[in-house]
């Protein structure tokens, strides 16, 4: 009897622990999900610059002299980081277009410096520069007639 009094006086004094735990754990799980999500966020942002790069480079590759080039790469890049929703201060298209003759290439480096500021809940200080180049090649027998 003086066993099963002392047990249950045992699991008595242990009440309420639980909750206590989940108290002081609960923020700290809370951190770590919104820093997985901020990772996730800026990850995303960098892919969306790698395809801008892709599309600028493209662009550019199809334009029919270097200077057509240049503005097609630069509105294909701010168009593209525009539809995916990625704002950048500053955006800066840099296009090469030293090799713009049939059977060339053109390359295209897309800087963008995106806020953390405005992640989740987190008000992360500063900012990240997200920066991705990409090369397309021009057509062998471009300007050649039928």
């Amino acid at each position: 009897m003086r066993l099963l009094t002392r047990l249950r006086a045992r699991a008595a004094a242990d009440d309420g622990s639980a909750a206590a735990e989940l108290v002081l754990v609960t923020p700290l799980l809370m951190l770590i999900l919104l820093l997985i999500v901020a990772a996730g966020r800026l990850t995303d942002a960098r892919l969306q610059v790698d395809s801008a790069a892709m599309q600028a480079a493209r662009a550019a590759s199809l334009a029919r002299d270097p200077a057509a080039a240049i503005s097609q790469a630069d509105a294909t890049a701010q168009a593209a980081l525009a539809s995916d929703h990625v704002t950048c201060d500053p955006l800066t298209v840099t296009p090469d277009t030293t090799l713009f003759q049939p059977g060339g290439q053109v390359s295209v480096q897309v800087s963008c410096t995106v806020s953390l500021a405005g992640l989740t809940l987190l008000r992360l200080p500063g900012s990240q520069t997200l920066t991705a180049s990409f090369t397309s090649p021009i057509d062998v027998f471009r300007g050649a007639g039928p």
